[in-house]
């Protein structure tokens, strides 16, 4: 077995990524470490800097030997103790931007103590730090802002965008999480507020696939905005025009990928979030042969899902290929997630995935997508064209096709009515309804609709948390599709293997590995997906699969593969415990 030093080259190393400078990865946790490697004249500056302050957890020889005493009360307190202390904090807030403002300026000043809570308390403070609550950040991202916690990259920096990026203070970089703004969740262009998602996402890299937080990074392109609202705020942090589209976008956007291939080398994993359907298909199109690229809204998105439908075949019966899907939305998600069912339908049957499309189809704004309409479709939704009569409206699609299941990623509040709910349960004893669409107020259904309206016998999952309800004496627990149990298991996959490109075997690799989680147990709850509270196990055996499909395509840099995938993931996970500095 090898430690997280051994899976590295010289150069670049894992730990859920790099060997740090200072020896974390290889230290056990009662070894003491130096936090930096420069003198300082005062401790001051140590208490400044979030990834190695303690707060009053520092010693008193700690305290004597970096230049602390007297500048913290006299007490010491355990990191447990000030967890404690902190939770009580945040749950004294009832509004949840506040519990959001709370946790950020945690990170801010305490990394350490952050992700203790975070992994701690994954199932409470989840929500807090991503979605539902990021959404409300992003759009008061510019009333709320205090300090900067990535990069900023817009239309000012074109020509200068290697420049900019090492300006950035860490040298080693694995993880990029980059937005330009335009479709944040289903609240629209929020511009260069947007930031919020990547700064969520690259949290939940690090509490949930023990990714370390100096190898993340966030990154907001800022081409402008189309907001009319955002641009006429004066507390607005981004360039103050019209979005940027074609030449002059295109331009930014190639700068952008070549000058982070150039600095932070092949193996750097850039995750795409939150870009608009005509940039976010075109980008994934155009670089996905010649960098380490994901997008989570297409790809993440659809890996989750696809997990979700394989643990519920265990309700349902049958394989994918006796199921019938239809969805609402055929934009990123949508096309995503028929997508990937289409493959995983191939691999279980051999057929030509062209023939596996047939029983998924695909409703938009303009009705369902079918062969007549194949002209004026953008092409991406066209491998879902299929031959039948023009149908507008989701409840006559419904009528007519008859799903087995049904899956909203419209981005559209309350398109499950309750005549379709009800229409769902007269032709299926167990309907499954997956409401996918972000934040909670657009969810196309609650839990609570889809139980009732199904007189209890509906499997249900959505994108955003729903609490427990109870119908008729027995108590539901809503699965939570949430991308959170996904991409932070794939990055640890993909860094730990040294991948040097993503392949969709990976994602069925990790939908697979999500879908096993699934017990009995939670089977009798109507739960398709585990519980979050066992995420970092969860995540440990994503990555394994994932790496270890890396490996058998090919795909993998770091020689030779280790024998026990699960072990090495689980060791190389950041740990938030406060370490000694003596």
């Amino acid at each position: 077995m090898k430690n997280c030093g051994d899976l590295v080259d010289n150069k670049s190393a894992i730990v859920g990524g790099v060997g740090d400078m200072y020896s974390e990865d290889s230290a056990t946790l009662d070894q003491p470490i130096t936090p930096w490697t420069i003198s300082v004249a005062s401790g001051y500056s140590l208490m400044r800097d979030p990834r190695y302050n303690k707060g009053l957890a520092f010693t008193e020889k700690e305290r004597d030997a970096h230049y602390l005493r007297g500048l913290l009360p006299p007490v010491v307190l355990s990191q447990e103790l000030q967890e404690k202390k902190m939770m009580n904090l945040i749950r004294q807030y009832e509004v949840p931007l506040h519990r959001y403002i709370a946790m950020i300026g945690l990170q801010e000043t305490n990394e350490r103590l952050f992700y203790k809570l975070l992994i701690d308390n994954v199932e409470e403070l989840l929500p807090v730090v991503y979605t539902p609550t990021v959404g409300e950040a992003c759009q008061k991202y510019g009333s709320i802002f205090k300090h900067s916690q990535g990069l900023y990259i817009s239309l000012k920096e074109k020509g200068k965008i290697l420049e900019t990026l090492k300006n950035w203070p860490e040298r080693t970089v694995q993880v990029i999480v980059v937005t330009d703004g335009e479709r944040i969740l289903g609240l629209g262009d929020l511009g260069c507020q947007g930031m919020g998602i990547p700064v969520g996402k690259l949290a939940l890299y690090t509490a949930l696939g023990g990714v370390r937080p100096s190898l993340c990074l966030p990154i907001t392109i800022d081409v402008g905005t189309n907001n009319e609202k955002l641009l006429n705020d004066e507390f607005y942090i981004g360039l103050r025009q019209k979005r940027a589209t074609g030449k002059e976008y295109d331009e930014l956007l190639q700068e952008f990928m070549y000058a982070v291939k150039q600095n932070y080398g092949e193996k750097v994993l850039i995750q795409f979030e939150d870009f608009a359907n005509h940039n976010a298909f075109e980008l994934l199109a155009r670089y996905s042969s010649s960098h380490l690229v994901f997008n989570d809204d297409i790809q993440g998105t659809a890996a989750v899902v696809l997990a979700g439908l394989l643990s519920a075949l265990r309700l349902l019966g049958g394989t994918l290929a006796d199921h019938t899907f239809l969805f609402l939305g055929a934009g990123e998600a949508g096309t995503g997630i028929a997508d990937l069912i289409a493959l995983e339908i191939s691999e279980q049957n051999g057929k030509p995935i062209k023939e596996n499309r047939k029983n998924i189809w695909l409703v938009d704004s303009k009705g369902l997508i079918v062969s007549s309409r194949k002209e004026s479709l953008q092409d991406f939704k066209k491998p879902w064209a299929h031959e039948h009569e023009p149908i507008t409206g989701l409840i006559n699609a419904v009528k007519a096709i008859k799903p087995t299941i049904l899956i909203g990623t419209s981005g559209v509040g309350k398109q499950f009515t309750k005549e379709i709910v009800e229409d769902m349960a007269s032709f299926n004893k167990t309907p499954l309804i997956m409401a996918l669409s972000n934040p909670t107020s657009q969810a196309e259904c609650t839990a609570e609709e889809a139980y009732t309206w199904s007189e209890g016998r509906a499997i249900f999952a959505s994108g955003s948390p729903f609490d427990p309800f109870e119908y008729e004496g027995k108590t539901f627990v809503p699965g939570q599709a949430n991308n959170a149990y996904i991409f932070p298991g794939f990055g640890l996959g993909v860094i730990m293997a040294g991948s040097i490109r993503v392949h969709n075997g990976m994602l069925l690799a990790a939908s697979k590995a999500l879908a096993s989680q699934v017990t009995e147990e939670h089977y009798e709850k109507g739960m398709i997906y585990p519980p979050l509270t066992n995420i970092r196990k969860i995540s440990a055996n994503i990555a394994a699969e994932v790496a270890a499909k890396a490996y058998e395509l090919g795909l993998a840099s770091h020689l030779p593969q280790p024998e026990d995938l699960v072990e090495s993931a689980e060791k190389c996970m950041y740990s938030p415990v406060y370490r000694s500095y003596l």
